[in-house]
């Protein structure tokens, strides 16, 4: 049911705005002229922010992180409101969007983890740093898809140690027993394991 439109004064303020449910407040987001529909939208940031950055937060575990998530899954939440169903939980809708965004933050990481694990100290220490050119460097599925491809077309005796060492995390007196190797050699084929891959990057 679409509330009745507020009556407007000199300055406007945020309680009336504040004492409509949400699905009043999409509507009037989705209906009204631009003033309001920003208005409407700063009102729903206002009502579900705290419960949604404690939400974040849960998940991640950093702080800073889960402002930036909670940013992130604000901006998500505006460009699909039309397609939220208004019979249905608000706050259920932008927490599922906040989960998928702290899903993909994991992903994320797992996969910078990976990747500076096993590609050469330079290019390792780039992945892991994160805040390195994000927006045109971003660290997805593909890129790790790639670099799984580069490494099983090593020859499995640079192959074999780089994954014992990296992905394993068996040291390299570890690797050269199950190997049959002297730790010398494993280090060798890691560090050559390693050139070949910077040189398909």
């Amino acid at each position: 049911m679409i509330p009745p439109r507020p009556v407007r004064t000199a300055r406007r303020t945020s309680i009336d705005l504040d004492a409509y449910d949400d699905a009043a407040l999409v509507t009037a987001h989705l209906a009204g002229p631009t003033a309001d529909r920003m208005a409407a939208f700063a009102a729903l940031m206002r009502r579900h922010k705290q419960p949604l950055y404690r939400l974040i937060l849960a998940q991640i575990g950093d702080p800073d992180e889960a402002l930036d998530l909670l940013q992130d899954s604000f901006v998500a939440a505006h460009a699909a409101l039309s397609r939220y169903d208004r019979d249905r939980s608000l706050r259920a809708w932008l927490a599922r969007i906040a989960i998928n965004k702290c899903r993909d933050w994991h992903r994320r990481r797992r996969v910078r983890h990976m990747l500076a694990r096993v590609l050469p100290i330079e290019a390792g220490e780039r992945v892991a740093d994160g805040a390195a050119d994000t927006e045109t460097h971003a660290i997805d599925r593909d890129d790790l898809a790639r670099t799984l491809a580069d490494i099983a077309r090593l020859p499995a005796p640079l192959r074999e140690p780089l994954l014992l060492c990296t992905i394993h995390e068996l040291s390299q007196a570890e690797a050269a027993q199950a190997l049959g190797i002297s730790v010398k050699a494993v280090e060798t084929r890691i560090r050559r394991a390693r050139a070949a891959l910077a040189a398909t990057a």
